[in-house]
């Protein structure tokens, strides 16, 4: 208990040492407000939300970040410390953040932009404000109590002449002047800050005087007026004034871009006029340039010739002729025999007609041609004439689109591989004209409708194609394509015969069409509905179904159906079945019913017999009760052919004398033993020869009781 109680004790009294704090916020602040403008006071407020168990032994680290950028960073005791920015500037706008560290834990703040408007007005200073033209001065363009990256521009008489980028807010210039007089001097800047940039607005304006140099060339011309094409022109250039510099002037006399001459102190050169423009004269003096110009106006003699052809459409291979004019300007100075033409080409040679006409085969591809215009010494250029021969058509094709079908309506579509756009296509039947179409783009088809009612009328279609006016164009083959004939006539038949089919047989059903192949057949029964037996396509016009081994069950009405590419399906007659019974069947039958016959037969005759056998017996036991000797005499006299039906009256006695019926018994019984006795009685019975046939036989018998 003893060490528990010092351990709780150290831990409480270091628990009481060291306190414990969680920093739970940091947020940033700025004053008065975030859009400020220039020269105002801004103070940004960091401050710390800590929970602490007693007083902090650690002082907070306060960091203020500018884009990014650590700008100031201090350590305060207090929960709040401030970042003042006084008289700000547009190089303060940016996105502020600050971070707050205590013993390890840290946390940031939200970001808050500040964003500051203006800038300072530029101050412009020169170094001197007289100078002679080619002399230089230092411009110095300044932004006061502006911070950040510049640009300073500075300005002649509102003209940019230098730029100068620049780290602080001051930039120099240097600024030379060509010409005398009075010039006006500015500048302004631009500030730079990313990811913008403002510009300040324009400075003070500085007056330069500038003294022009006492020299300048002088420029001489004749003839001054009525200049024309051809004329020749004295042009000569010298200084003019105190031109005593050591080493000479170097003067040149220009016309245009052409350098008409050069020379020491003076140029004189001879030119003929071909076309109005500026002549220069020029030199410099040090880096000083001097010049002095005139404008000169020649009149056209004739006009810049223009070449034509003579065919609105040109072919590859045909002639055509080309036509280089030029209209006369000054008929009192020129005509048009004094004008002379020739035909610049690359291509097959030409020939001249005469008067600028050239006559030339058109060439297989495109080729440019230009002429020229030449009289008293002045040569005209004309601008360039692009030929584009068009290429004939070559021999077209003639196919269908899709498929034919017999008095249906089919397209056809007329094809030439060569020639030049637009071709116009004839479709004939028989030679004669049924339809124009014209193709006026590379991917339109010359199409046809057409529809025929025999297959051999596919063959009467030709088409042409034409891309010359006024001539016949290309004919075609005759079309060549297949024709599907339309499905008719179905007819179903039955092998064998739809009265003929047996149990055990193999029924064939052949459907049959007229039209083209292939056909697809289809097979049905009626039961009810229509139930479909089989589908088969065939290269032909008929198929056959077989069913092997038929039933009594195959039995009813079958039909089928046929359709072909024509799309327009037909139907068979019904055909009635009725399968009959087997012959081993009917076989069985006819023997069942003789054997059935037979035994009734049979039985009817041992029936019979039963009965005669019972009534011999009772005639036996009648007659035993007779004396012996009588007995013996009667057997002997019977009649063999005695009827029996004497003998039916007594075949069932009923005898009161029980002697008698031991007698009946026993003579039953020696019959019995004997059984032709009866037969044999019978014979004697009716072949008696005492009896007549009509006599009865009933004598010395017992007397039936009743």
């Amino acid at each position: 208990m003893g060490p528990l109680l010092l351990l709780f004790s150290c831990w409480t009294l270091v628990g009481a040492q060291t306190p414990l704090f969680k920093l739970r916020s940091v947020t940033l602040t700025i004053e008065p407000a975030t859009d400020l403008l220039r020269d105002a006071n801004a103070t940004l407020w960091c401050r710390a939300g800590v929970s602490s168990s007693g007083t902090l032994t650690h002082v907070p680290v306060y960091t203020f970040y500018k884009d990014g950028t650590k700008v100031f960073t201090k350590k305060s005791a207090s929960s709040e410390l401030a970042y003042p920015l006084l008289h700000v500037r547009y190089s303060n706008t940016g996105k502020y953040k600050c971070r707050v560290e205590i013993d390890g834990q840290g946390e940031n703040s939200d970001t808050s932009k500040l964003t500051v408007t203006g800038v300072s007005v530029p101050l412009l200073q020169l170094s001197r404000s007289t100078l002679s033209e080619g002399e230089e001065l230092t411009a110095s363009c300044s932004a006061p109590d502006e911070t950040g990256a510049f640009f300073f521009y500075f300005y002649v008489d509102g003209r940019e002449m230098q730029d100068q980028p620049a780290r602080s807010n001051r930039a120099d210039a240097q600024l030379r002047f060509n010409g005398g007089g009075v010039r006006q001097v500015h500048c302004d800047y631009t500030v730079m800050l990313a990811p913008g940039s403002t510009k300040s607005n324009k400075s003070n304006t500085v007056t330069v005087s500038v003294r022009e140099l006492s020299f300048r060339p002088l420029l001489e011309i004749r003839p001054v007026a009525e200049v024309f094409e051809g004329d020749q022109l004295s042009v000569s250039c010298r200084p003019e004034g105190n031109s005593n510099i050591p080493g000479g002037l170097l003067l040149l006399l220009t016309h245009g871009t052409q350098l008409l001459g050069s020379g020491v102190d003076h140029v004189n050169s001879s030119i003929t006029a071909k076309e109005s423009g500026e002549i220069e004269c020029s030199f410099e003096v040090g880096n000083v340039p001097k010049k002095a110009t005139k404008n000169i106006s020649v009149i056209e003699l004739f006009s810049v010739p223009r070449l034509s052809v003579s065919l609105a459409e040109v072919f590859a291979g045909d002639r055509m002729v080309l036509t280089c004019s030029s209209a006369v300007l000054v008929a009192r100075r020129l005509t048009t025999e004094d004008i002379s033409y020739a035909l610049d080409s690359k291509g097959p040679p030409t020939t001249e007609l005469g008067a600028g006409r050239f006559s030339v085969r058109a060439p297989p591809h495109p080729l440019s041609y230009t002429c020229t215009a030449t009289a008293r010494g002045i040569t005209k250029h004309s601008q360039a004439l692009l030929v584009r021969p068009k290429v004939s058509v070559v021999r077209p094709s003639i196919t269908v689109v899709g498929q034919v079908i017999l008095g249906q309506p089919f397209q056809i579509r007329c094809l030439s591989e060569g020639g030049s756009l637009p071709i116009n296509y004839t479709l004939f039947r028989k030679y004669e004209p049924l339809n124009v179409t014209t193709v006026s783009t590379p991917y339109q088809q010359a199409l046809f409708t057409a529809t025929i009612q025999e297959s051999d009328d596919i063959k009467l279609y030709m088409c042409e194609a034409a891309n010359k006016p006024n001539n016949e164009g290309e004919l075609s083959p005759r079309l060549n394509a297949s024709v599907i004939v339309p499905l008719s006539n179905a007819t179903l038949t039955a092998l064998p015969a739809p009265w003929d089919v047996s149990e055990g047989d193999a029924l064939i059903l052949i459907c049959g069409v007229t039209g083209t192949p292939p056909v697809t057949f289809k097979w049905y029964r009626k039961d009810g509905g229509a139930q479909l037996l089989f589908a088969g396509t065939a290269n032909g016009r008929s198929m056959a179904h077989r069913i092997h081994a038929v039933s009594r069950d195959h039995s009813g009405s079958y039909y089928c159906e046929a359709v072909n590419h024509a799309r327009n399906p037909v139907r068979s007659q019904t055909v009635l079945i009725e399968v009959r019974l087997a012959l081993w069947k009917k076989g069985m039958i006819a023997a069942s019913c003789l054997l059935v016959l037979c035994v009734a037969a049979l039985l009817c005759v041992l029936h019979f017999k039963s009965r005669r056998v019972t009534e011999d017996r009772t005639t036996s036991s009648m007659w035993s009760v007779r004396p012996a000797t009588a007995a013996s005499d009667e057997d002997a006299s019977v009649g063999s052919r005695e009827p029996d039906v004497e003998y039916t009256e007594v075949v069932h006695p009923q005898p009161t004398d029980p002697t008698k019926g031991v007698v009946a018994d026993a003579a039953a019984a020696a019959a019995a033993d004997h059984e032709y006795g009866s037969l044999q009685y019978a014979d004697l019975k009716n072949t008696h020869p005492l009896l007549g046939p009509d006599e009865d036989y009933n004598h010395g018998l017992p007397v039936p009781v009743d």
